[in-house]
């Protein structure tokens, strides 16, 4: 994420294009950048060298000498008013994006800046502007005597939310808690809340910086308790593998910059708008020129602006980081694709189930704020069917920790359908092994525990933090309070859950030893399963081996009689008789080998009879 650079007064004021220290036309803020660098003699200039450049003025003349026709035909001071509006838009859209993309490259250096998210920094603002999403909201007023819900879209909510007043919106004197559910994270209306309620700049990071592999947590603020809550869900079979997270970035990366294509300077083109004006320049030729002649800010315009860092003509330190953004993106190119395979080598074989997080807020003045990635309410629909009913426990306390609990328990419950979905496969495994152990199922359980692993990393972190709400609630907001200040002395610490919201997240917390347990039980399942799966593999080869030794054993002697009677000699006293004479010393060695090789078998025969007719008997 953008971060608040620490940089000297020479280096501000080079970060971005200054139009009005340009000898340019009198233009707007959204002037257009193009990505040509300035040429000498038709070679590119040193771009550190301009930066350098002790006055504007000096570096002007020296390019105007190199360019004699940006001084033979000077521009109008209008310009920028003589331009079509289409090449206007572009101008402003170039103009944004130039910003955009030199505040992404710029944060990756910024690694020990402030953390958090500021809604109320212009470069915060810039750098997430590009996240837009048609988000569902759905704002509900209770109390123990009535209800009202009402849904919005992103304008009528930002419209809602009045940002240019000071306090966030009237309640109605009925109201007793106010539940602010919203799916889908924009940029606009995440703006908006933030600045109304004065969300924590950290808790804004996790929201936006916040993927399925983060751990479950509770945060306490001095406005608002804040919650991340992964929410395990099981998936459709032909549905994917659940929403995307905004960014799998660190803490301290920004999201993706905005990709759009940004045209280069082209002097061919430029040449030939000369030729069809009479060899006049056009408006929007003059201002490419002197965009062009001008002074040449830090910040690239596009990719091709920023030489590899072994370029002797570009700026090492920004070289550097377009090079780390590349690799980095080259990298999470290649992590995703690795993922997109070992999706498709398990698909059939698992469990299907969406891991996504879920953001919550709660504030003391009884106001409640849910946040969720995917762009639908579809998951809390259960809690709002609850509110409209006056003779439920939500409504009749009026309670907004208790609302918490219903979400973190709506959770719970969604989990508890994965460990029963689990507690199927597991036993159909188990049937299958115990009939006849193969390869495949043997397959199937390695991707089984793994998954098992998984959601036991991820799930054990709710139980932690359930435990936490009951028991360290009022000692962490006591941390709050600056027991050094005199005015605090006689303050009465109050925590952010209630008694009665306690009191049921105790049976959250059952539950969710329940599925960690039964997490345990099916790992430790699914291994015996695989142990016992090549232990019988292991004991059927010994079992091949053992009657192949077993035949030896017995056509051994036999074997030594055939050859001894198969040798050629003239004269042998033993062929003076017949062949029966073979037999009478093969047969009687035979008898004795067989039951010498299989006495151990004889006897298991025995027991196993002898245990049959006890069974029998009783």
């Amino acid at each position: 994420m953008p971060r608040e650079n620490s940089l000297d007064e020479s280096e501000t004021r080079s970060l971005t294009p200054d139009l009005d220290e340009q000898e340019t036309p009198n233009i707007e803020a959204g002037s257009p950048t193009y990505s040509r660098a300035p040429e000498h003699n038709g070679h590119p200039l040193d771009l550190a060298r301009v930066m350098s450049a002790q006055s504007k003025k000096s570096l002007h003349s020296r390019l105007s000498r190199a360019h004699p026709s940006a001084a033979t035909h000077p521009t109008k001071a209008s310009g920028w008013p003589h331009l079509p509006p289409k090449d206007r838009f572009r101008a402003v859209v170039r103009k944004v994006m130039s910003l955009h993309r030199g505040a992404t490259l710029l944060s990756a250096a910024n690694v020990g800046a402030e953390p958090g998210i500021d809604p109320r920094r212009p470069a915060v603002d810039a750098a997430y502007r590009h996240i837009q999403q048609d988000s569902e909201i759905e704002i509900v007023d209770y109390s123990a005597v009535r209800s009202t819900s009402r849904r919005m879209g992103n304008a009528e909510f930002v419209e809602f939310m009045n940002v240019g007043s000071g306090a966030p919106p009237p309640r109605e004197a009925w109201v007793k808690v106010r539940w602010i559910n919203i799916g889908g994270v924009s940029w606009d209306v995440i703006k908006a809340l933030a600045i109304k309620y004065q969300l924590h700049p950290l808790a804004l990071e996790d929201v936006f910086h916040g993927h399925s592999g983060n751990r479950s947590k509770a945060d306490y603020y001095s406005k608002h308790l804040f919650l991340r809550v992964l929410c395990h869900e099981l998936l459709p079979e032909d549905a994917s593998d659940g929403p995307p997270s905004f960014t799998d970035a660190p803490r301290s990366s920004s999201p993706e910059p905005i990709r759009e294509f940004t045209p280069e300077y082209d002097e061919k083109e430029d040449s030939e708008d000369i030729i069809k004006n009479g060899g006049v320049p056009s408006p929007i030729a003059s201002l490419r020129k002197r965009q062009t002649l001008g002074r040449t800010p830090i910040l690239p315009t596009t990719r091709g602006d920023v030489a590899p860092p072994y370029s002797k003509t570009a700026a090492p330190r920004l070289s550097i980081l377009a090079a780390k953004d590349a690799n980095l993106r080259a990298q999470s190119t290649a992590r995703k694709e690795d993922e997109a395979a070992v999706r498709t080598l398990k698909k059939g074989s698992r469990v299907d189930v969406a891991v996504s997080p879920m953001y919550f807020f709660l504030f003391r003045d009884g106001t409640v704020i849910s946040i969720r990635p995917t762009p639908n309410l579809d998951l809390t629909l259960p809690i709002a069917a609850r509110l409209k009913s006056r003779d439920t426990v939500l409504r009749k306390s009026a309670d907004p920790s208790l609302l918490v609990h219903s979400l973190l328990d709506l959770i719970v419950d969604k989990a508890i359908q994965v460990i029963d979905q689990y507690h199927v496969k597991i036993h159909k495994f188990e049937r299958q092994i115990l009939l006849q152990p193969n390869m495949g199922t043997v397959r199937e359980l390695h991707i089984l525990s793994g998954d098992l692993i998984l959601h036991k990393r991820t799930l054990d972190p709710i139980k932690t933090m359930i435990y936490a709400l009951r028991r360290y609630d009022v000692d962490r907001c006591a941390a709050l309070i600056d027991s050094s200040d005199p005015a605090n002395e006689n303050v009465k610490v109050v925590g952010f859950m209630s008694h009665k919201a306690k009191i049921y997240l105790a049976d959250a917390y059952d539950h969710m030893e329940y599925i960690l347990t039964s997490l345990d039980m099916f790992a430790g399942i699914a291994d015996n399963l695989i142990n016992y799966s090549f232990n019988v593999a292991s004991y059927e080869m010994n079992e091949v081996m053992r009657k192949l030794t077993i035949v030896t054993i017995i056509f051994l002697p036999l074997t030594v009689l055939t050859g001894y009677f198969g040798m050629n000699f003239v004269n042998m006293w033993s062929l003076r008789r017949s062949d029966l004479f073979f037999w009478e010393l093969a047969l009687p060695i035979l008898v004795l080998v067989v039951p010498v090789a299989l006495m151990a078998d004889l006897k298991k025969m025995w027991h196993y009879i002898q245990k049959r007719r006890n069974i029998r008997a009783v």
